[in-house]
């Protein structure tokens, strides 16, 4: 059984990622192998996670996934562990909008049968914490707020204040923390900067939170609460692996893009590939000038593409080695970012040209769950195949023609979305694999053809 935390908070903001990176690289310090997991579809978090804990951060998303694979995907990723360590998103009981509990914390502290902490930014109150504790306490029985961490404390006489109010809560006082600049991260449009980008700025955050965890936090009192977790009782996902009497020739080379400008990736993605029978390999697009050396396939996923035009412009024999790719019918799964990097121009700035599509920065944001039903065959997906995923982007494609769509969306407005060409997939719509794990299968046979 893993012992196990959820670091939640009553709203964004209230330092659920500062507390849970901090616990987790505090905590595996001294020795305890920790498992470091999201909330919800945030892919740049279990970057900061990952740095704390030395394993890869995962992500828990009752929407993307289905509550039935919270438990055993938690299991998958914490097995051999000694802690789990889970941030929370939003607000404790926020989640899918109009759906109730769907992919709250809340929900999933239930589904993992894990105490909850709850961390409230105390910079603007005093006796009136309280009372907001006790509302979250008493608003649904079945979650278990087994304490609290106070943020933002200004003095010793506030931190008095505080203390002397939650007394009669019957929920402990684990942890409080004074307000400081050392652990900021910085943000732009889509929230902090990936690990990948300031890898060394980003570790002296992390040892810093750490550091003021283990000052403020009562660890004993933490661990011993992560450990009064009941067995669980779930059994672990594994991916289906290919039956090798079935394959056909050998394992086929999946290049999969990384580096800084591509960092939004789900661990079990590649799991997913190399069980089916592909042979993984990372390359950089800023940086290797060509595909990796028998690629048959190629997966594109999520980051930042608008931060690194120039550079990503500039490496022309990438570009082309991509293009001659596609153009010969070479299977392609592109999300978000990829879909940007394969279309003909970012902000004026030539990419792959793969797809007769200009993309440019937009004004507003898009973000948000989606359901989508593949509305044309590809190499990911068959006519009806349905999915849910999540958009997140402030950048705007422009097509020079009428494209064959990918998905066929009803919210937030009935429209189709994305470009299947040739063995090409590419959209917005990031999914999460593990919700219909023939997807990778698919992709690989494809790429043994």
């Amino acid at each position: 059984m893993v012992a196990r935390l959820v670091i939640a908070a009553p709203a964004s903001n209230s330092g659920k990622t500062t507390v849970a990176t901090g616990l987790m690289a505090a905590f595996a310090a001294t020795g305890l192998a920790v498992s470091p997991h999201k909330v919800g579809p945030d892919y740049i978090d279990p970057g900061y996670h990952a740095l704390a804990t030395g394993r890869p951060g995962r992500n828990l998303d009752a929407y993307l996934c289905g509550t039935e694979l919270m438990a055993p995907l938690f299991a998958h990723g914490s097995a051999g562990c000694d802690l789990a360590v889970v941030e929370g998103v939003m607000g404790l009981y926020d989640g899918a909008s109009g759906a109730g509990e769907l992919a709250s914390t809340a929900q999933l502290a239930k589904l993992l049968r894990a105490p909850v902490v709850l961390v409230v930014d105390a910079s603007s109150q005093s006796r009136s914490v309280a009372a907001l504790v006790h509302g979250f306490v008493s608003f649904d029985p079945e979650v278990r707020i087994g304490g609290i961490i106070l943020n933002k404390v200004g003095t010793d006489r506030h931190e008095a204040l505080l203390r002397d109010a939650l007394e009669e809560s019957g929920v402990p006082v684990l942890g409080v923390l004074r307000r400081g600049e050392a652990v900021a991260t910085p943000s732009r449009h889509l929230g902090l900067v990936p690990v990948a980008e300031r890898r060394t700025e980003a570790l002296t955050a992390v040892a810093a939170m750490a550091e003021l965890v283990r000052q403020g936090c009562d660890m004993d009192g933490l661990l011993a609460l992560a450990r009064s977790a009941p067995p669980l009782g779930a059994t672990a996902w594994a991916p289906p692996v290919l039956d090798p009497a079935t394959a056909i020739g050998p394992s086929p080379v999946v290049a999969v893009a990384g580096g800084p400008a591509f960092t939004f990736s789900y661990a079990e993605h590649v799991e997913l590939l190399t069980a089916a029978g592909a042979q993984v390999v990372p390359f950089d697009p800023l940086r290797d000038e060509r595909l990796p050396e028998g690629t048959a396939g190629v997966v594109i996923g999520g980051g930042f593409p608008e931060v690194f035009g120039a550079e990503l412009s500039a490496n022309e024999t990438l570009r082309k080695d991509m293009a001659d790719f596609a153009g010969s019918g070479g299977p392609v799964a592109a999300e978000c970012a990829g879909l940007l990097y394969l279309a003909r121009s970012l902000d004026g700035r030539p990419m792959c040209g793969v797809l007769d599509a200009d993309a440019r920065m937009g004004e507003r944001l898009t973000l948000g769950y989606r359901e989508a039903v593949a509305v044309t065959d590809s190499c990911l997906a068959v006519v009806g195949t349905r999915l849910r995923g999540h958009e997140f982007h402030r950048t705007v494609i422009e097509p020079s023609a009428g494209p064959t769509p990918a998905w066929g969306m009803r919210l937030p407005r009935p429209r189709m979305e994305g470009f299947v060409q040739g063995g090409v997939h590419a959209s917005y719509l990031h999914t999460h694999w593990t919700a219909e794990p023939g997807v990778a299968a698919r992709f690989v046979a494809r790429c043994t053809r």
